[in-house]
């Protein structure tokens, strides 16, 4: 039954054995892993440990290790760091009493991982290459896998991407071809996507998602992973404009993630769900979700920023992300982190502060050679240009950025870099050009739901209106409050003690007088203009 992966089979066949007569310390191993791969991972600590402890009974010090090794590094990888301190230590004092052997190695795996979470990807690189040789030395290809894809990621932290890369290839290699354990593989497919997301490397992202996929539907019944492939999938889907699928995607994620206790990457999914309803333009749905995935150790920025940008709010916005723009170091988060200072910046009218962040972002790109940094950068350097009316020369830079979202098959980003292209073409006088652009985006815009970038492009495509709130009368005003409140023609009729006719009238005349086209971009409206 292991060995055909029917996990839950030999957990119930296994479970059984041990009640009637009880296992010795191999087949509590055995037992211990078909448990935590269908997500039983408090019994499977248990059984670990029971095996430990029979090892240790058998005068089997190594034995004792590994499985001390494992309840320690599982522990360390799930945020439970007193657990993982006691166990890890456990197995080095057992060990320090042992000869050369190649439990040795594994307990360099988890000094590796610190060292690469901790800021110092140099020590982990060399710590994973000692693991590697002891692993290759003792012909254990789970641990030689463990550490080579530890290396390529200390490796792609110290910026050197196509080593790193490579290292991580042959580290899949093993995996594909079945050469390592169950739990080794889901492992080293989750760390691999991780750090495919890390370098903006969607086209390997994508590949080895979809890879991983595959294999758990091959082990209907396995748990862990399945909550990592579908964070990455919802990431991928929202690229492409499938809103959707990827709102789904990112629900079933944090479903997977909380059995049977939530993971460290709940917050990540919850991000995911904020990020989605932001784009959306559903601002209460998105403040919860980012306010529940900061529960989860995830940092809700720069998204939060962004929301609150999009509210209208430009003092809370520019203190989150000036602070975030300090705090944040690590190259890929903090090139998102700079995409989004780019534009809060440029609201605020710090100009200079606009144009230092957008050159960073071009360094960061153009040692990265990512497709999506260069077209996020070419984004940020376009709409500094057109903030600093250099407009013929933001006009090539855009080009350059929209050309490269249309090759990345990412609809939403490449509209909303129309929207700067129209503005440069209605400075540059060109007005056909700028129409066709703003035609062209707000289609994007209203097939996708993006109801905040459409009351954008509503305030970009006429200016001299402005859309001033003060060309709406008094009672149009209460109005479109309520309906912001989310409040129905019914219920404003009701609050504001007139017809359902008259709310209707009311309704029908802001969105002439606005240029609106739905209650949605009304909502986001009056965020905008701090009408609520």
């Amino acid at each position: 039954m292991l060995r055909r992966q029917a996990w839950s089979d030999a957990f119930s066949y296994l479970s059984t054995a041990d009640r009637e007569d009880g296992l010795d310390p191999d087949d509590l191993v055995e037992l211990a892993q078909a448990a935590q791969l269908i997500g039983k991972e408090s019994e499977s600590a248990e059984l670990l440990a029971r095996a430990h402890q029979g090892f240790l009974r058998r005068g089997d010090t190594q034995r004792a290790v590994r499985c001390a090794f494992w309840l320690g590094f599982v522990a360390l990888l799930n945020g439970e760091v007193a657990q993982a301190g006691g166990w890890l230590s456990r197995a080095e004092r057992l060990l320090a009493r042992e000869s050369d052997c190649v439990e040795r190695g594994y307990l360099l795996l988890p000094t590796g991982y610190r060292s690469v979470h901790g800021g110092d990807p140099a020590l982990a690189y060399a710590t994973f290459v000692q693991a590697a040789e002891i692993g290759t030395r003792f012909g254990d290809r789970d641990l030689a896998t463990l550490a080579l894809q530890g290396q390529g990621r200390a490796l792609i932290r110290q910026g050197e991407m196509s080593r790193g890369v490579t290292l991580l290839d042959e580290a899949m290699v093993a995996v594909t071809a079945g050469e390592v354990s169950a739990l080794v593989a889901g492992g080293v497919y989750c760390s691999v996507i991780e750090a495919c997301g890390e370098i903006f490397d969607l086209r390997r992202a994508q590949e080895w998602t979809s890879a991983l996929e595959k294999w758990c539907s091959s082990q209907p019944d396995i748990v862990p992973y399945r909550g990592q492939c579908m964070i990455r999938r919802a990431e991928l889907l929202q690229l492409h404009g499938s809103w959707p699928d990827a709102l789904e995607a990112a629900r079933q994620a944090s479903e997977w993630l909380s059995r049977p206790m939530p993971k460290p990457a709940m917050g990540a999914a919850l991000y995911r769900i904020a990020e989605l309803h932001r784009v959306k333009g559903d601002f209460p749905a998105a403040e919860a979700a980012y306010h529940e995935a900061s529960r989860w150790s995830r940092a809700p920025q720069p998204g939060l920023a962004q929301l609150r940008l999009a509210q209208g709010k430009l003092d809370a916005a520019s203190a989150s992300i000036r602070r975030m723009a300090e705090e944040v170091k690590e190259p890929g988060s903090r090139a998102r982190v700079l995409d989004a200072y780019v534009e809060i910046m440029l609201a605020v009218k710090d100009l200079s502060a606009a144009r230092v962040a957008a050159d960073e972002l071009s360094e960061i790109a153009l040692r990265v050679q990512a497709p999506f940094l260069r077209a996020i950068s070419s984004r940020a350097h376009g709409a500094v240009l057109l903030s600093e009316n250099d407009s013929s020369k933001a006009l090539d830079v855009l080009r350059e950025s929209w050309q490269t979202w249309c090759e990345l098959e990412a609809p939403y980003e490449a509209a909303r870099v129309q929207v700067l292209m129209a503005v440069a073409y209605r400075q540059l006088g060109d007005e056909d050009a700028a129409k066709l652009e703003f035609a062209s985006a707000r289609r994007v815009f209203e097939r996708l739901g993006a109801t905040t970038d459409l009351a954008r492009l509503d305030a970009a495509v006429d200016e001299q209106a402005s859309h001033s709130s003060n060309s709406l009368t008094t009672r149009e005003v209460e109005v479109l409050k309520l309906l912001a409140s989310g409040a129905t023609n019914r219920e404003i009729a009701h609050k504001l003690s007139i017809s359902e006719k008259t709310v209707a009238r009311h309704v029908s005349n802001i969105f002439m007088k606005l240029d609106l086209s739905s209650r949605a971009a009304a909502t986001a409206y009056a965020y905008q203009n701090k009408l609520v």
